[in-house]
């Protein structure tokens, strides 16, 4: 067994290299002092030390007669036949137990097994198994796995990507699905459905209790009917709770020639619209402590209610308007800058689309006029506190920060 604390080939290699430049301008009392050195460091003899930093260097040299086979047929149909009846694992795998299960499969008379080839089989390495492998892999078919096939089927044709920051229509919404369920995810428990318009920041939030088909289909068909546009686009993660077939047909009926896109597997800022108002105006509300009951969904419901009110007509916010590059100081690295329009409310950004219809229009206009925003702020925090009064009553799993002002 190798001695973990000696050098690998390749590592002598690495570490003649960094060396050799100061070993060729030193003299020779340096030379000297720096071959003890390597010697001392890499175990070679100090002959072959001279040997690979001199003229010829240290790129290896093809070998000039290569070596004959050292295991027959027989061995390669031993290996093949255990490989194939272990369902072509890796050489890793295979390896450990080539005698064993070869043995075990004479015994079934389904392979000829000689007391040589027996030894041939317990003397070869992982790498010779290998490279043996390699020859017959593309000639093979293995039991069927549950890879692509069992993947969601319904997402085949939806194309990946994200909503360009930049898009000036309306109806281009981000949706993702908040998990209310604290420490255990055990059982039923209530979740925030939000949707998020990238144009103009118009945001809702509807609360529901499990992610099965009836409790999803029931809280987009609220959240679209909230929406004061049309959708023109709708762009979940990858969940199977956003794509089903009872859920792209509701899609369908909702929206006749909606287009349905997705972000890219592992890529959280693909949805990076919805997942910043997921921290602002749920997590920062609700926090993270377990909700379960339908009294709790009923109260969250009658909040974000509120929520849509107070922060689509009356909450301004900023929307990036331009994004550019500027060069180092090094003339190579870049750094970039972003500009942000003036802040305006949803609503106000809505209206200047110009993709309102008038009754749409006009049912804001009053909708706004009606409504005081202090009194509504004040409105959001009294049922805040019913959400809260509801919840104390299990026991509480963590602290939760206090909700933006």
């Amino acid at each position: 067994m190798v001695d973990e604390e000696q050098m690998t080939i390749d590592e002598r290699r690495k570490y003649l290299k960094r060396i050799r430049p100061r070993y060729q301008h030193a003299d020779r009392q340096g030379r000297g002092a720096l071959l003890d050195e390597m010697e001392q460091v890499t175990s070679m003899h100090r002959k072959s030390l001279l040997r690979l930093l001199g003229p010829a260097g240290l790129d290896r040299q093809p070998r000039q007669r290569q070596r004959g086979p050292t295991y027959g047929e027989e061995v390669e149909r031993v290996v093949i036949r255990v490989w194939e009846s272990l369902d072509f694992v890796c050489a890793e795998r295979l390896t450990p137990s080539l005698v064993e299960t070869a043995r075990h499969l004479a015994g079934f008379g389904e392979l000829q097994l000689s007391a040589e080839v027996e030894e041939q089989v317990g003397q070869i390495s992982e790498a010779s198994v290998t490279r043996l492998l390699a020859r017959h892999r593309t000639e093979r078919l293995r039991l069927p796995r549950h890879g692509p096939e069992r993947a969601n089927s319904v997402t085949k044709d939806v194309p990946m990507g994200r909503i360009a920051w930049d898009t000036q229509e309306p109806g281009h919404c981000e949706v993702d699905l908040v998990h209310h369920a604290g420490a255990s995810s055990a059982g039923e428990y209530a979740h925030t459905l939000q949707v998020v318009d990238v144009a103009t920041g118009w945001s809702e939030r509807v609360a529901l209790l499990s992610r099965g088909q009836a409790a999803m289909g029931q809280a987009v068909q609220t959240a679209f009917a909230r929406l004061p546009f049309s959708v023109v686009e709708l762009h979940p993660d990858n969940g199977s709770e956003f794509f089903n077939n009872h859920l792209t047909r509701l899609y369908r009926e909702l929206v006749p020639g909606l287009q349905l896109t997705r972000s890219r597997p592992y890529q959280k800022n693909d949805n990076r619209f919805v997942e910043q108002k997921n921290d602002s105006l749920v997590r920062q509300y609700v926090g993270y402590q377990r909700l379960d009951t339908l009294e709790q969904v009923a109260e969250l419901n009658a909040l974000y209610a509120q929520m849509s009110i107070y922060y689509n007509l009356f909450q301004p916010v900023l929307r990036l308007a331009e994004k550019t590059r500027s060069a180092g100081a090094d003339g190579q690295s870049s750094r970039l800058h972003r500009r942000w329009d003036v802040a305006r409310t949803p609503y106000q950004r809505l209206l200047g689309t110009g993709g309102v219809a008038q009754d749409q229009q006009a049912r804001l206009e009053d909708l706004y006029r009606q409504t005081n925003p202090r009194a509504l702020r004040q409105r959001i925090y009294d049922q805040l506190a019913v959400v809260r009064s509801v919840r104390a009553q299990t026991p509480p799993e963590e602290s939760e920060p206090s909700p933006a002002a």
